[in-house]
């Protein structure tokens, strides 16, 4: 594999439809509500796909100091090996710089200034986010390989994304209502890592600590089937309890039958069998995230 297949390799890109899930959904409830300036939105989710690659290499950049990711592993594998220590400090310098880059657009696109509360307040966001997706394994205490990543990814996959996102197009959150979509997203998404930990249960157990392990594998299961389903339950509250009904609101239970394979799979499967139930939930959250979207906006076109 050359440097540069490496260097593409170690980005992730499997990964980026779950980062954008938290966004679509943001912009598009705002749109529902608000007129929303499209360079704006295109700008968040350039900022979202920066940070989501950041974390990436990040990750891998802390393994490979680490030592954590063997050739054992079940999951996919990367370029361990490939590249040197001098390779992923470039990637992640340059990851940063895009993510500082694009934030900045972002923000002054949205406000046309830097210096009011809400683009400062923005700005320190961004700053704990571009920390968190580094420190995730980087660093000499990474909160990744703590058992704390769960925690995290609730955080910035879901309530920082969904409100974040709607606050910069919208500048402004009307109702706190809109913690259920966003919790929706964020527990989807720790579902995401949950069973990526579940898969790697045994060659993780020497190296980290992670919600999974501290679980075991039934219990573990048993989390996930949690998550999937409180996600589920907090949706359909927010669609069905909190907002003015219509059915084209109804547009994401399309998704439901990718759900139910999905934690059937969690259930029946184990080790490197369960890599390919992992994309089915995150192109399940993708596509549901479209589906909000296009269902509160339908109004618009009939």
């Amino acid at each position: 594999m050359g440097k540069f297949q490496c260097y593409l390799t170690s980005c992730r890109f499997r990964t980026l439809p779950l980062s954008l899930a938290g966004i679509i959904t943001g912009v598009g409830l705002a749109a529902a509500d608000y007129h929303i300036n499209p360079v704006t939105a295109l700008l968040v989710a350039l900022t979202a796909i920066c940070l989501q690659i950041l974390t990436n290499v990040s990750n891998e950049y802390g393994d490979f100091i680490h030592g954590t990711d063997r050739e054992d592993r079940q999951g996919p594998q990367y370029s361990y090996g490939s590249l040197a220590d001098k390779d992923y400090r470039r990637m992640v310098v340059f990851w940063v710089a895009a993510s500082c880059i694009s934030g900045l657009a972002m923000i002054w696109h949205s406000f046309g200034t830097l210096m009011k509360l809400e683009p400062v307040m923005l700005l320190i966001l961004g700053v704990f986010a571009i920390t968190a997706a580094m420190r995730y394994t980087l660093g000499s205490h990474p909160y990744g390989y703590r058992g704390h990543g769960d925690i995290a990814v609730f955080i910035f996959f879901g309530l920082a994304t969904v409100l974040g996102s709607y606050f910069i197009v919208a500048h402004e959150i009307p109702s706190w209502f809109l913690l259920l979509p966003a919790s929706s997203i964020g527990l989807f998404s720790v579902g995401v890592l949950n069973v990526n930990n579940i898969r790697d249960m045994k060659t993780d157990a020497a190296t980290r600590v992670t919600v999974a392990i501290k679980l075991g594998e039934r219990k573990a299961r048993i989390y996930q089937t949690l998550l999937i389903c409180g996600a589920w339950v907090m949706m359909v509250v927010y669609v069905f309890g909190l907002r003015i009904f219509d059915w084209w609101h109804c547009l994401f239970l399309l998704t439901l039958p990718l759900y139910v394979i999905h934690l059937n799979g969690a259930w029946k499967k184990s080790d490197g069998e369960l890599d390919k139930y992992l994309p089915i939930l995150v192109m399940a959250t993708f596509i549901m995230s479209i589906l909000i979207a296009v269902g509160f906006n339908a109004y618009r076109w009939f």
